[in-house]
């Protein structure tokens, strides 16, 4: 695994493998994104909010612009359903997530950067190319893998805990 310059952003042109995964147990999940290429490899932390919310941007860039290429058939020839490679040596945490589509290649951009001048003075970021049924397998993966965690309160919608939790929708009193 390559540490990633800070000076530098490391494109993945396009990758060999890129998935979303986590290691802990429920409610103590780190979420990651490893990509790996010809020659490197990253693994970015990142927050289960960029996940579900990433996800859901491609689906629907998919879902404008690609047609039958990131088909739920096609996703389904590409998936990549095995764990995260181990170890798992995080390269950054994730800070901003961006998403583009390039028309000309006919393929979606995810960019990761990490943005903390405490830490690293300029960006460090990775930018992945992938085809419309690898983004879909992507997309399809990180959702599960989100959905994965604990199950929510059918009355506040927030995350049980295996004892239950305090539901504000109770007035404070523990939802089993």
């Amino acid at each position: 695994m390559i540490r990633v310059d800070c000076m530098t952003t490391i494109d993945f042109d396009p990758p060999t493998r890129c998935v979303v995964g986590t290691v802990g147990q429920p409610g103590e999940r780190t979420f990651f994104v490893q990509v790996r290429g010809d020659s490197r490899a990253a693994a970015l932390s990142i927050e289960k909010f960029h996940v579900t919310t990433l996800a859901d941007r491609i689906n629907d860039v998919l879902d404008r612009v690609a047609g039958a290429a990131a088909s739920e058939a096609a996703a389904a020839l590409v998936a990549d359903n095995d764990p995260l490679d181990t170890p798992i040596e995080e390269d950054f945490r994730v800070s901003t997530v961006r998403l583009l589509w390039d028309d000309d290649r006919n393929a979606v951009v995810v960019e990761l950067f990490h943005e903390d001048p405490d830490e690293i003075p300029d960006t460090a970021g990775v930018r992945i190319w992938l085809s419309p049924q690898h983004a879909r397998a992507f997309a399809r993966r990180a959702l599960a893998v989100a959905a994965a965690g604990r199950p929510p309160c059918p009355f506040c919608g927030g995350p049980l805990d295996p004892d239950g939790h305090i539901c504000p929708r109770a007035n404070g009193y523990r939802r089993q």
